[in-house]
């Protein structure tokens, strides 16, 4: 496979455990660059396990995972071994977009984006504040740049924190159900921030429950459950002819006629 060919992020045999549960029970997940791909999956069936697998938030006790041009083997010793190096190695390649926003509720808007270049990047901070200001407007929020975060509504709130996100300048940006902690008629505005960044080209990976955010935005739609991919592949097929009964089953559950 050339380089061109190649995916951006590739998960080979994830697996992790909590004591006795085990929650991924080996995952393989390829993402192209500049495209959408949705994680769904009832409560409890991995997805999130994923997201913070990729970017390292947790550790797999194996798999190999790759985002960008740095790639993890977790089952060699060697690299077990130096984890916590190779660990902000890889979450250096991606920018991640929790459930709740986690924005320091000391610092203005403009410093919660900022933060993140100037600190764990070192980045001059004139040209972090100018990018910075240029990611707020992204986002439709450069006037809030001088207010704290408890002055704001929580969609504008998770606004912010895509902006965070995009801040450190990721490969690939793991947004973990962005919309589930927001009141019904602040949804919107998140989702079209989010269908714009598709549109320019972000490579995200997503996990929500927001099916028909799927079927407008996803490039691929990646069905888990019990810890592996039952099924995977455009949305039009996962989600309008899924072949898998348990794939038919879950979307039973969670679809409006869409």
């Amino acid at each position: 496979m050339s380089a061109a060919d190649r995916p951006l992020v590739a998960v080979r045999g994830l697996t992790k455990s909590f004591g006795d549960l085990h929650v991924l029970r080996g995952i393989d997940l390829d993402v192209a660059a500049a495209s959408v791909t949705v994680l769904c999956g009832p409560s409890g069936s991995g997805k999130t396990t994923v997201l913070r697998c990729l970017n390292a938030l947790e550790v797999p006790d194996r798999g190999v995972v790759r985002v960008g041009e740095v790639e993890v083997d977790f089952a060699r010793p060697a690299d077990r071994r130096r984890a916590r190096r190779r660990a902000a190695q890889l979450r250096a390649q991606s920018g991640m977009v929790f459930q709740a926003h986690h924005l320091f509720p000391h610092l203005s808007v403009l410093e919660n984006v900022s933060v993140g270049p100037q600190v764990a990047q070192r980045r001059p901070a004139e040209q972090v504040r100018a990018e910075a200001l240029a990611l707020l407007e992204r986002v439709g929020l450069r006037e809030k740049a001088d207010q704290h975060p408890h002055q704001l509504s929580g969609g504008q709130q998770q606004r912010v924190g895509i902006a965070r996100a995009l801040a450190v300048q990721p490969q690939v940006v793991l947004f973990d159900e962005p919309t589930s902690a927001l009141d019904p008629e602040l949804v919107g505005e998140v989702l079209e921030v989010m269908r714009d960044l598709a549109r320019q080209g972000l490579t995200m990976v997503v996990v929500t429950h927001e099916m028909r955010f799927a079927q407008q935005v996803a490039d691929q739609v990646v069905f888990v459950d019990g810890g592996v991919v039952v099924e995977h592949g455009p949305p039009a097929q996962v989600l309008g002819a899924p072949r898998q009964e348990r794939t038919q089953r879950f979307l039973r559950r969670v679809l409006d006629p869409l």
